[in-house]
C-alpha cells in the first residue's frame, strides 16, 4: 500500500492530493444516488432506484460535482456567480455526457421530455435551476464536510474501498459496452434480414402481378 499511498499523495490538484479527489468523487456519486432516488421516489409515489449500475452509486454525479468544484474554485466565496455559472456549466456537462452516452450506449439514462422547456429530453430548465443550487451547496457546505469525513477514517481503509469500487465500475462499464456492441450487431442482423424479406415479398408481388396479367390475356 505504501507505493500507492505515495502516488496519491504526490499528485496534487488544487491543494488536494489525488487520494482526496478520488474519495470525494465516490462520496458525491453515492450522495447523487441518494438524492436522485429520493426525488424520483417522491415523483413516482413509490420507491425508485435511480442507480444506473448495480449498487447505490451514480458516477455521473460524482464526476460532474468533482469537475465543477475545480472549475468554479476561482469563484469561491461569490455564491451568486457560483449559482449562475454553476448552472450553465453543469447543464453543459449534462448535455455532453448525454451525447457521449448516445454514441457509446445508444441511449441516455434520463428523460426530460415531459419537463417544460426541455431540449430533446436531454436538458431542461428545471434541472438547470437545480444544478445552480447544488453548486452553492457544494461550495458552502458539502466539499468541507466531505474532506473532513475522508480524514476521519484511515488512508488504508479509504484506499481499499476506493480501489474495490473503482474496479467494479470498470468491470461494469466494460461489460455494458460489450453487451451494447453485441445488441447493436443483433439489431443490424435483424434489420438486414427484414430488408431481404421485404425485397423477396416485393418480388413475389411483381411476379403475381405479371402472372395475373398473362392469365387475363389468355382468357380473352
Amino acid at each position: 500500500m505504501n507505493h500507492i499511498n505515495n502516488f496519491y499523495s504526490f499528485a496534487i490538484i488544487q491543494n488536494l492530493d489525488l487520494y482526496h479527489v478520488v474519495s470525494v468523487f465516490f462520496i458525491y456519486s453515492i450522495l447523487g444516488w441518494i438524492v436522485e432516488s429520493i426525488y424520483m421516489s417522491i415523483c413516482n409515489r413509490k420507491l425508485t432506484n435511480r442507480g444506473f449500475i448495480k449498487g447505490p452509486i451514480c458516477p455521473i454525479y460524482g464526476g460532474a460535482a468533482t469537475a465543477i468544484y475545480f472549475l468554479l474554485l476561482p469563484l469561491s466565496g461569490n455564491y451568486v456567480a457560483i449559482y449562475f455559472v454553476g448552472a450553465i456549466v453543469a447543464t453543459a456537462i449534462e448535455y455532453a455526457v448525454a451525447q457521449i452516452m448516445l454514441f457509446i450506449f445508444g441511449e441516455v439514462w434520463w428523460d426530460y421530455n415531459e419537463k417544460p422547456f426541455n431540449f430533446k429530453g436531454i436538458i431542461c430548465l428545471e434541472s438547470s435551476i437545480a444544478w445552480g443550487f447544488y453548486c452553492v451547496i457544494l461550495f458552502g457546505f458539502l466539499q468541507k464536510t466531505a474532506v473532513a469525513f475522508i480524514d476521519f477514517y484511515t488512508d488504508k481503509i479509504g484506499l481499499l474501498a476506493g480501489e474495490c469500487i473503482l474496479s467494479l465500475l470498470i468491470i461494469y462499464y466494460i461489460a455494458s459496452f460489450i453487451r451494447t456492441v453485441i445488441s447493436h450487431r443483433r439489431v443490424q442482423s435483424l434489420e438486414a434480414a427484414c430488408e431481404l424479406e421485404d425485397e423477396e415479398y416485393e418480388g413475389e408481388e411483381q411476379y403475381s402481378g405479371r402472372f395475373a396479367r398473362v392469365m387475363r390475356f389468355i382468357k380473352k
